[in-house]
Formats: structure tokens, C-alpha cells, sequence
């Protein structure tokens, strides 16, 4: 994802009968960078996680119910080796029971309520890149003008930040360059209390998000 600024200068001209304030005539830029690499996120089991049934008995009445953990296998694969970063859009905005970037909606219910949230854990640890020794990760909330000290910790794929990967601890430098990762992902999904839902009818978890690549 690459954007294109533009900028706008407009000049006004004013005179006399006798004299004219010379001024630059108006000008439109728009700029931008065409670039030959070309990166491809790729989930496995084409992305899909399937809870299957889910018995109301099993969920609590007043409190959220954590679901068990599922995993995906998460490649990364660039045509040449490049910097790069990922974020997620949330494809159900606003259906999250808790409103943050790192909480994504499961849809409502027949009655408008909010079902639940799931959200994405990027673990360094299980994560390949290249021939990269070890991976740690950086993060942007500045659209890559700045970058968190690289950690090994593990850390939630969100919708406003950036996710960048590095083989040096502690570095703010942001991501270096990578042709190919592979990572296993962990998602968690929790469930609304049922006293907040309308289970007179099947409930149906529809979560549903688009994972991007934003070319450094």
C-alpha cells in the first residue's frame, strides 16, 4: 500500500492600472512511486477457523467466555526481499464487544447484539524469516515514521499499527529487509455473556478480516 500525496498552491494575483505583482502560476503535484515488488500474505486453510456448534450450556450467563485457541499457519512471500509491514482491517467494523485496534467483531446476533471479538497473536518465536538467525518484532503507530524497540515478545496484529520484522533486539531502525516468513498464529475468540444475547435463534459467528501488506 503506497500513498500519493498531493499538493495544492495557489497564488492571487492583484494589480493596478500602473503596476502587477508578478506571482507563480498555479501548480498541482501529485506524486507517488510504482515499485516492482510485489509481497502475497497467505493463511493456511485459506484463513478459515470453524468453531463449529457451540452449546449455549457451554458459554457463561454474566461473563465473557473465553473460546479455545485456534492456530494458523501465516506465509509471507515477496518476489524480491523487501521492507515491509502488516495490518489488519476489521471487514465487520463496530460489531467488536470491546472497541480497540487490536479486537476484531464477530457480527451480531438476530437482535442487533454484539456477539463477541476474536484478535490475532504474532509470536517472534514461532516465526521464520529467511535465513535470519531469530525474528523479532517492531511496531509503528506513526505509519512508519517511527518504530518501537524490537522485542521478542509476543504482540496482537492490529488495525492501526504497523507490524514490522528485524533480526536485531532493541533496534528502532524498523523493519529490515525479507523475502519470505512463515509465522504460526494464534487466534482467541471470547463470547459475549448469553444474558446480552438473543439465543431464541442460532447466533452465527461471522468474523471476518483482511490482512495487508504496506510496502516500506
Amino acid at each position: 500500500m503506497k500513498r500519493i500525496p498531493m499538493a495544492l498552491t495557489t497564488g492571487l494575483l492583484m494589480g493596478t492600472a500602473t503596476a502587477a505583482l508578478a506571482v507563480p502560476p498555479n501548480e498541482l503535484l501529485v506524486k507517488g512511486t510504482i515499485t516492482p515488488v510485489a509481497c502475497t500474505p497467505t493463511f493456511s486453510n485459506n484463513g478459515l477457523v470453524d468453531y463449529g456448534k457451540i452449546s449455549r450450556q457451554d458459554l457463561n450467563v454474566d461473563t465473557r467466555t473465553q473460546l479455545r485457541d485456534e492456530f494458523l499457519d501465516l506465509s509471507i512471500s515477496c518476489n524480491t526481499a523487501a521492507h515491509f509491514a502488516l495490518i489488519m482491517r476489521d471487514n465487520r467494523e463496530g460489531s467488536a464487544i470491546v472497541n480497540s485496534e487490536i479486537y476484531y467483531g464477530l457480527n451480531v446476533d438476530r437482535s442487533g447484539n454484539r456477539i463477541g471479538l476474536y484478535s490475532l497473536h504474532f509470536d517472534p518465536a514461532h516465526t521464520v524469516a529467511d535465513a535470519l538467525p531469530q525474528v523479532y518484532r517492531t511496531d509503528s503507530t506513526t505509519g512508519g515514521r517511527g518504530w518501537s524497540q524490537s522485542t521478542s515478545r509476543p504482540l496482537e496484529i492490529a488495525a492501526n499499527s504497523w507490524l514490522g520484522f528485524t533480526d536485531v533486539a532493541g533496534s528502532t531502525a524498523g523493519p529490515v529487509e525479507i523475502r519470505n516468513l512463515r509465522s504460526r498464529v494464534t487466534l482467541v475468540a471470547v463470547i459475549a455473556p448469553t444474558s446480552t444475547l438473543d439465543l431464541t435463534d442460532d447466533a452465527i459467528l461471522d468474523g471476518s478480516a483482511t490482512l495487508e501488506v504496506v510496502y516500506l
